[in-house]
């Protein structure tokens, strides 16, 4: 199972990455302004440091509380590899070697420019202001990489899927030649979309 204070440092050194400031003093900052509502804070983080829902309440709630130890040297655009690690549980077993495959899409979507990583049991989810893709195994072989797009043009590599589904589009990834000019317009119309 997924250690959720791992995610919680992990979503906190993606933070620092993405803004440029500590932790430290974005909740310098926040206190700075005299907001005393959760709410209100959030919404100065979301403006102030373009931060999405997620990362600003994380920031906002550890307002009152210690920080963890963000010390480290993982790269902020990935989540960090330790252990517990939720990456880890997701690419556990047969399903590891699909991992360096992961990080190949990820650094193609840390091209794209600032998200949020949400890691869930069995896939991340990317957000801005809301979701764009997720990413995660299918099989023991493939990823399957969701995209949130109104509409992209027809692929054979393209699967429509079924209305009402978190994702109308999804990619079955099976190396790191098919991350390619294809798949980051894809992934560049489902970010542009979302926020």
């Amino acid at each position: 199972m997924a250690d959720p204070q791992a995610a919680v440092i992990t979503q906190l050194r993606n933070i620092q990455g993405r803004t440029g400031q500590t932790i430290d003093g974005l909740l310098a900052a926040v206190r700075a302004t005299g907001l005393a509502k959760h709410g209100e804070r959030r919404s100065w983080l979301m403006e102030q440091f373009k931060l999405g829902y997620g990362d600003a309440n994380t920031v906002a709630s550890f307002l009152d509380k210690p920080l963890p130890d963000l010390s480290g040297d993982a790269p902020a655009a990935l989540p960090a590899v330790h252990e517990g690690d939720p990456l880890d549980a997701i690419y556990a077993g047969a399903k590891a070697h699909l991992r360096p495959l992961h990080d190949t899409v990820m650094r193609a979507i840390a091209g794209l420019g600032p998200c949020e990583l949400a890691p869930k049991k069995t896939y991340i989810s990317l957000r801005r202001k809301k979701q764009f893709a997720m990413l995660g195994p299918a099989t023991k072989d493939l990823l399957e990489l969701g995209l949130n797009a109104k509409s992209l043009p027809p692929h054979p590599r393209l699967k429509a899927m079924p209305p009402g589904g978190m994702c109308p589009y999804a990619v079955r990834l099976g190396s790191a030649g098919e991350v390619d000019e294809a798949l980051v317009g894809w992934l560049r119309a489902a970010y542009d979309a979302a926020g």
